[in-house]
């Protein structure tokens, strides 16, 4: 069996002649860590250095999260600039951090995807620093926003359908970004949708709520699908790399958006399972991917964060990424010989490049990485 594995690991695919898409992913943690407070001068140039890196190890997409919590990291009439940024959300940006990565990217043919989080507004239930210019604000003690471990819009809203569209169409007038992503935060938990829900039974009675909330969410989807499409980028979704947990928990319908056209362009599960997890092991769940994604490619997200580090919910295989120091690189082989799959990302940038995130493992990871990038 092992020798099995290693031969197909090894067999050569001709589709990586052509060039692959190989993205990192840069949250909002990274943009707070190196850039908050930072003035216009260091935060260009920092910004140049990070874009710098990427390119130097061989990578040619950005995943830039340009809305974390209902904010900006760029100047908008919508959206109030990001506390990632700024001492107190909504005041003013000492420079616009979203034109600053496309400018580097571009000298560097680095695609930009604008990573946005659609839903999500606090990660807890406190709403004292919620400013004013927040779209949230207004909509507090409506049906528009949920709070309950955290402060979410309401995915069964039509009005915060409108209000994600209209951020989304002001990205893609004003900036040459290269296409648009939505993460793995679909509904909330608890009843954030119950007076939606009572109103569609009157229509149709044998609705159960998981298929109400699935069709909420299909419908968001299609039209972002085809706003993006108007201005001729891309849409894609990094989904729960469990597929069953994007049905139980985030009605992600994740196996309609790769059979049906017209809901993304690709996908980009978070596959963040190393060969060993008792539950998930990669390969295993790699090709679970590949068999429900007939209509779009896919581009896995590998788990680099993980890199030197005990992952209890592996169970028996624990401590592989400890052990371990090619994981990244034998998955990025397994990946090019799905029928499928355009390319690799890995999450996140600072776990790659910050020495305050190395392991022991983690430059071994890296230049073993290297090897399969030439």
């Amino acid at each position: 069996m092992i020798i099995l594995f290693f031969i197909f690991l090894f067999i050569p695919n001709q589709s990586i002649e052509q060039e692959e898409d190989r993205g990192i992913f840069i949250s909002y943690i990274e943009l707070g860590n190196y850039l908050r407070g930072k003035d216009k001068k260091n935060g260009i140039n920092i910004i140049s250095r990070m874009v710098e890196d990427v390119d130097k190890l061989g990578f040619n997409i950005i995943i830039l999260q340009v809305r974390a919590f209902s904010d900006a990291i760029y100047p908008s009439s919508i959206y109030p600039s990001s506390s990632v940024l700024v001492d107190k959300e909504g005041e003013k940006l000492t420079f616009d951090v979203l034109d600053t990565f496309i400018k580097f990217a571009s000298k560097k043919n680095i695609k930009i995807i604008a990573w946005i989080n659609p839903y999500r507004i606090r990660n807890d239930t406190d709403t004292s620093d919620i400013s004013s210019s927040n779209p949230a604000y207004r909509y507090l003690d409506s049906r528009h926003v949920y709070i309950h471990n955290g402060i979410y819009y309401n995915p069964a809203s039509d009005v915060v359908d409108e209000l994600i569209l209209e951020g989304i169409r002001e990205i893609l007038e004003h900036y040459s970004v290269n296409g648009i992503l939505f993460d793995d935060y679909f509904y909330p938990n608890g009843e954030v949708d119950k007076i939606e829900y009572e109103k569609y039974l009157e229509k149709e009675p044998n609705t159960t709520l998981s298929e109400f909330r699935l069709r909420e969410v299909n419908q968001l989807i299609k039209k972002v699908y085809n706003l993006c499409h108007e201005y001729h980028v891309s849409f894609s979704i990094s989904p729960d790399g469990n597929i069953e947990n994007n049905y139980s928990k985030h009605y992600a319908d994740v196996k309609r958006w790769g059979s049906v056209k017209g809901y993304v362009d690709y996908l980009m599960p978070q596959i963040y399972y190393g060969f060993y997890n008792e539950t998930k092991p990669f390969y295993q769940t790699l090709k679970e991917w590949e068999s429900i994604s007939s209509k779009v490619s896919l581009i896995p997200v590998l788990a680099f964060y993980k890199v030197g580090d005990i992952d209890t919910y592996a169970k028996s295989g624990q401590y592989e990424w400890v052990e371990e120091e090619d994981i990244i690189m034998r998955e990025v082989l397994l990946s090019r010989n799905v029928s499928n799959i355009d390319g690799f990302s890995l999450f996140r940038y600072d776990y790659i490049f910050n020495d305050q995130y190395f392991t022991d493992t983690t430059m071994k990871e890296v230049e073993n990485l290297k090897k399969v990038l030439d």
